[in-house]
């Protein structure tokens, strides 16, 4: 375990980020690597991969509920030198990832064809969503003992193991690529089901890698036979601050799931244009995310540890650098956001519909990232449920103007991307307002130097 409670602030905070930024860059990797190959499948291709793709927010909800709750809950127990309630927590985690994989599994397979349906713009853009699923739920199944090994790991420091077996799992990704979806070297391209197949088999790998890691070096926390025995106490315990998190990440499924409901009358290359800006948005927001993933479990040992000081300062550093990544990120968008757009498709309607998105919503991008920021010390001091009710806001401020938009005269996909900026702008000065109030509540203990 790595003791965050002592030295340099700063230091601790880039030292984690940087190797998380490095995790996630590789992480990315995965959808990087399937969009360019898919690209050359032709608009509905690209389409059905980002709408089917969007289940990774739902994805993206479950786990963050099991991996925030893992990941504060540890943490504070280190803080506190309590090991044996770390344990406790990690054995309860373990539980619960198998029991939401095997839940997601199932609901994935009742439910992947009529979610496609409901989306698709056209017959062509269904079946390339469908293929893409079909091996893509269980993939995602996978995801949620991956997030808890990992999510124990990020608690105590340690993500060096992490980092590692996530280069593994996207190297396996991008040689099997080209391989399943083109047909290079076999001749046979599965096309979006090769996409799937091939992520699949990189978790496989990347799941049984991790596993062999807490077998063989793990020692704050390990696996146990104690994870066979349910606790519901520790369940209570997990999902209180792990299911607001996780309902964030749910509502931007909703929101996404929205705008492609909204422009589907547009044709499969709006919503192409919008799944690559999306990926696109996404990618350039990792360096944020880092420092953001950096600063829950190095608050939260803090707090556990009484330190009120070295919370806030944990947060002003943060805050400090999530703001400078997304000015540059703004500019990025700005000076070359075609240039970044053409990496992966040569349609020029496709190309326009992304380049608009990117260039408007980088208007947003510091509002976004101080966002996530918030959203990270929220979850550090163990109460997530005001990050969830900024998140209700911002949709809120979306979705009803939206829907107004969109039945009038001249309605253009812009006016949804300044809308966007707006609520956004609007859930940042929200969620900074209850932080501050979370602050002068829980940090009132003394402060140790």
């Amino acid at each position: 375990m790595k003791d965050l409670t002592q030295g340099s602030i700063p230091r601790h905070l880039i030292e984690l980020a940087s190797f998380i930024a490095v995790s996630m860059v590789v992480q990315t990797l995965y959808f990087l690597v399937d969009l360019y190959f898919v690209s050359s499948l032709g608009g509905p291709a690209i389409a059905g991969v980002g709408l089917a793709g969007n289940l990774m927010m739902v994805i993206l909800a479950l786990t963050q509920m099991l991996g925030v709750g893992t990941t504060s809950l540890i943490a504070q127990a280190a803080g506190r030198r309590d090991p044996s309630d770390a344990q406790s927590v990690f054995d309860q985690s373990c539980l619960l990832s198998v029991l939401l994989g095997l839940a997601f599994l199932l609901f994935g397979l009742l439910f992947q064809d009529a979610y496609c349906r409901w989306l698709s713009a056209d017959a062509a853009t269904l079946a390339a969503a469908k293929g893409y699923l079909k091996y893509l739920v269980p993939a995602f199944a996978l995801q949620f003992a991956l997030v808890s090994m990992s999510s124990a790991l990020r608690a105590t420091g340690v993500v060096k193991p992490t980092m590692a077996v996530q280069v593994l799992t996207v190297a396996i990704n991008a040689i099997l690529a080209p391989v399943l979806i083109v047909g290079w070297g076999t001749g046979v391209a599965m096309g979006t089901e090769g996409a799937g197949l091939a992520t699949l088999i990189a978790l496989i790998a990347g799941v049984a890698a991790l596993s062999v890691y807490f077998i063989k070096h793990a020692s704050f926390v390990r696996f146990s036979k104690a994870a066979f025995t349910p606790r519901i106490e520790i369940w209570k315990r997990l999902i209180a601050i792990g299911l607001p998190s996780g309902g964030e990440f749910l509502i931007m499924a909703i929101y996404s799931a929205f705008v492609y409901s909204i422009i589907r009358d547009q044709g499969a290359d709006a919503q192409a244009g919008f799944g690559v800006g999306v990926r696109l948005m996404q990618s350039l927001f990792l360096p944020v995310m880092a420092v953001s993933f950096a600063a829950s479990p190095l608050a939260a040992q803090n707090f556990g540890a009484r330190k009120a000081d070295r919370v806030r300062q944990t947060f002003r550093s943060a805050a400090i650098m999530a703001a400078g990544l997304m000015t540059v990120m703004t500019i990025l968008c700005h000076l070359s956001p075609e240039s970044l757009v053409r990496i992966f498709t040569s349609d020029p309607p496709v190309i326009t519909y992304a380049t608009d998105y990117l260039r408007i919503l980088s208007w947003g991008f510091v509002a976004f990232g101080l966002t996530f920021t918030s959203s990270a010390m929220f979850q550090a001091i163990g109460n997530a449920w005001p990050a969830l009710l900024s998140s209700v806001l911002r949709l809120l401020i979306f979705v009803f103007p939206a829907l107004w938009l969109s039945h009038r005269t001249g309605f253009a996909l812009t006016h949804l991307w300044y809308l966007a900026v707006s609520a956004g702008t609007a859930q940042c000065l929200f969620s900074l307002a209850l932080l501050r109030r979370e602050f002068a509540r829980r940090l009132s203990f003394d402060s140790v130097s």
